[in-house]
């Protein structure tokens, strides 16, 4: 039987995965699924369509965000004929994965990520109209409609799966955006006043803003003040008005996004 009054985000990662329901009144069920390590992620979505009592029910609506390696290109430079050859020439690894697109018009580029073929087609097979996308867009998108706030460069890093995102705006494209795979707090560190140096950001008068699962919070900000005088974390709680779904514990940042400002 379809719910039409509910809606469905799958989030993938590598390692994690999960699975929210949206009710008509706006309210969030978020479900972390326990992974199996050892075992492909497409067999861990396999069983859980079959144990997880949120997967047994058909959907409307279904989005599935997907935390992979994404590669930027702007929207005047974009062939869609040549997705394939330059994700994997940029990510020779992922040869085997499928390419997605994410458009972000407000942005002035497409975002091409990619996710396994076997864990597509398991999710396919269950949900037919499931629309894929990448799972840090929302966190852009946001971002960067707060970047117009005040007059002052800003420079973001946003932490999640083992993975610090970083990305600066200007007007309405990206003036930086990259991805370190890193859990370790100094190499994060490193990361980012590097991407300050190479922007040419002026650390007396611009800004930092860090957000997500930050190893060594304190720490971070602590060093990151003896370089700079404008650092600071995001908290999600105070940035979203104390929205409900903002104090889900567990929740990634990018999901909380897309529930509380949209894709």
């Amino acid at each position: 039987m379809q719910d039409t009054s509910m809606r469905l985000v799958i989030r993938v990662a590598r390692t994690t995965l999960s699975v929210s329901t949206i009710s008509a009144d706006g309210s969030v069920n978020f479900i972390p699924y326990v992974v199996k390590s050892g075992v492909s992620m497409a067999a861990n979505m396999r069983e859980a369509f079959k144990t997880e009592p949120a997967l047994q029910k058909s959907y409307a609506k279904a989005v599935v965000m997907v935390e992979s390696p994404v590669l930027m290109v702007p929207t005047d430079l974009y062939e869609e004929d040549d997705c394939n050859m330059i994700y994997a020439h940029s990510f020779p690894e992922l040869t085997s994965d499928a390419v997605l697109t994410n458009v972000l018009p407000d942005l002035s580029a497409v975002a091409l990520f990619s996710v396994n073929k076997d864990l597509r087609m398991v999710i396919t097979d269950h949900l037919p109209s499931a629309r894929f996308i990448c799972a840090v867009a929302p966190v852009w998108r946001y971002l960067h409609r707060r970047s117009f706030t005040g007059a002052r460069n800003k420079l973001y890093g946003y932490f999640h799966d083992k993975r610090l995102d970083v990305f600066s705006f200007n007007q309405n494209r990206f003036k930086f955006c990259n991805s370190f795979d890193t859990a370790n707090a100094h190499d994060s560190l490193y990361f980012l006043l590097y991407v300050w140096k190479q922007l040419m950001l002026k650390p007396e008068h611009d800004e930092m803003h860090l957000v997500g699962d930050i190893p060594e919070r304190d720490w971070i900000l602590a060093e990151l003040k003896r370089y700079l005088q404008r650092a600071y974390i995001i908290n999600p709680s105070g940035d979203f008005n104390r929205s409900p779904v903002a104090q889900i514990k567990g929740m990634p940042y990018d999901l909380m996004t897309y529930f509380i400002k949209g894709r």
